[in-house]
């Protein structure tokens, strides 16, 4: 028996976080649902148990059902019939098992029959589900766009959605088009109102929808005639069963192949507006692209440890030379970077989701009733550190995915580039995320805002005022002068005021910031449990000295009129 919660003690490690207990109260109303419902939490303890028991069952399905159909799915896939999506056998199965086992809606509030579990237990369901198969894992975790629809939805919407999602509607996120991939300013799907039946009605292509033929769509379209840019665009509500909506094709992609990618005809489509209108880029289609980050850094973490885990095994069952490869040394350095980086991505995923379920429950407290002053400080404190931290977390760690599954197939030789291994699904699956819902291109633009203004500099600070045990004081050490090499590299790079330089230099900045966050986030880890982290730790900080040097130097030694034969090439 499998079972992807058990098997796998760094999750538990997690979920047991300290700053869990704020989490948990905050989420809870400080347990007075429980007088309500049944099955809400009494105190925290009571909380925690839930969330575990849950996630085993999770854990279960997933090692029992999910992970056994991924070689089949990724064979058969889903293909188009009389223009509906029709899903590959096992992709049928697993997601009636999920929605069965009530997986489904699982952040909800109660009152739509949801579990109202907070962000972390959401996203550790999906790095679960990722390890098994990264493109169920789609169809599963597009899920949190129920989130969008409940923060910007009005009451009557959540009332006739909500309770659908979580009884196992599946949802889809409506953005992109044959000339609006990431710049979605440029989506022209046309929304037109239509006062007579109360609706709007949308007409109009859409490419590259992830799971594109769900139950329920967020669309974003252009609802200002004559307008050309973000300020024309509203979403909207779309729900299959009012038709209108044709899938075109189905994209057929180098991996995620369980996940169907499809091209969408609007014609005439019954829509509603969601929110207010001319807000739809600029305000909600923005919260949406940083949930699905999110989950796309759960996925990229889930692929690494599948990858770690298949390139271990193998490394300890094939024998060269009369003894098993993992014993030599280019073989086990590979394994321990792979698993360097996996839990360097795990940390990172797990504090940007604690760090996202705090501002966001104070958002939905504030709803209700005013803040109070410490309140107040919380959300504006975690809401900062939400935004710096997702297109921190979703670069390196789906940058780190690629690099470990193609790490993962280098050690099965050439038996990784075959088909009889897992591994080389996996590294066609794990090719896309540093691609989809923002290029790790753009990542670092959105994150070196935070470079320039100091937001990730005063986290390791924070970080490195933290008492750890005396072991680990000659990695903290280490890492204090990384972060004083950072600050320098910053400080030099700003001071050009040339902002193509400043621009050339961002993804630098950015990953030196990401290896040294990450570094001080596995000492922490090392710190709660020692020998479950300490050798990642080690190996980790040793990887990210180098790679900080390496900038360092780059930095350091380049010449400015140097741009134009970069332009040039």
């Amino acid at each position: 028996m499998s079972n992807f919660y058990l098997d796998n003690p760094s999750l538990k490690h997690h979920l047991h976080h300290p700053l869990m207990k704020r989490i948990v109260e905050l989420k809870e109303r400080n347990y007075t649902e429980a007088a309500t419902y049944d099955y809400a939490p009494v105190d925290f303890a009571d909380a925690m148990d839930s969330y575990e028991k849950v996630l085993e069952i999770a854990g279960e399905i997933i090692g029992e059902v999910v992970a056994p159909h991924a070689e089949e799915v990724d064979a058969q896939g889903p293909k188009v019939v009389n223009n509906r999506v029709e899903y590959a056998p096992g992709t049928v199965e697993n997601l009636k098992a999920t929605t069965q086992a009530g997986l489904m809606g699982l952040s909800m509030p109660r009152r739509y029959n949801g579990l109202n579990f907070p962000m972390v237990a959401f996203i550790m369901a999906s790095d679960m589900a990722a390890r098994a198969d990264a493109g169920f894992c789609n169809l599963w975790a597009l899920q949190d766009c129920a989130e969008t629809l409940y923060e910007f939805g009005d009451e009557a919407q959540r009332q006739q959605y909500l309770p659908r999602v979580c009884a196992g509607a599946t949802m889809s996120m409506d953005l992109t088009e044959p000339d609006a991939g990431s710049d979605l300013q440029a989506v022209m799907l046309k929304a037109t109102e239509d006062p007579e039946n109360g609706c709007w009605r949308l007409n109009g292509v859409k490419r590259f929808i992830t799971n594109g033929d769900s139950d329920i769509h967020l669309v974003l379209a252009r609802s200002e005639e004559g307008t050309k840019d973000g300020r024309g665009l509203s979403m909207f509500i779309y729900d299959k069963r009012d038709g209108g909506v044709n899938v075109r094709r189905i994209e057929n992609k180098l991996g995620i192949k369980g996940s169907p990618t499809c091209e969408l005809t609007y014609k005439n489509a019954k829509a509603y507006l969601c929110g207010s209108r001319r807000l739809g880029l600029i305000r909600y289609v923005m919260a949406l692209m940083n949930g699905a980050r999110l989950g796309i850094t759960a996925q990229a973490t889930g692929l690494s440890e599948a990858a770690y885990r298949e390139a271990l095994a193998y490394a300890k069952d094939r024998k060269q030379f009369g003894k098993a490869i993992i014993e030599f040394p280019a073989v086990y350095e590979m394994i321990a970077n792979i698993k360097a980086k996996l839990d360097a991505s795990r940390s990172i995923l797990y504090e940007t989701a604690r760090f996202v379920d705090i501002y966001k429950i104070l958002e939905d407290i504030e709803k209700e009733r005013k803040l109070d002053e410490v309140e107040k400080a919380e959300l504006k404190k975690y809401k900062k550190l939400a935004d710096a931290f997702t297109p921190l977390g979703k670069a390196m760690n789906t940058e780190y995915a690629n690099q470990n599954t193609y790490d993962c197939i280098q050690i099965h030789g050439g038996s990784g580039f075959m088909k009889d291994y897992p591994c080389e699904r996996l590294y066609r699956d794990a090719r896309i995320t540093n691609i989809y819902e923002g290029t790790t291109q753009l990542q670092v633009i959105a994150a070196i805002r935070h470079v320039l203004t100091g937001t990730y500099l005063l986290q390791m600070r924070e970080y490195q005022s933290e008492t750890l045990r005396p072991e680990l004081d000659g990695l903290k050490a280490r890492l204090a002068r990384l972060v004083e090499i950072y600050e320098q590299l910053v400080l030099s790079v700003a001071d050009t005021k040339d902002n193509e330089c400043i621009d050339f230099q961002s993804r630098r900045l950015v990953e030196c910031a990401g290896h040294i966050i990450m570094g001080y986030l596995l000492l922490l880890d090392a710190d709660r449990h020692y020998e479950a982290f300490i050798r990642s730790a080690e190996v980790y900080v040793s990887y990210g000295e180098a790679e900080v040097h390496k900038i360092q130097h780059f930095i350091r030694n380049f010449n400015p009129d140097s741009l134009e034969f970069y332009k040039q090439a």
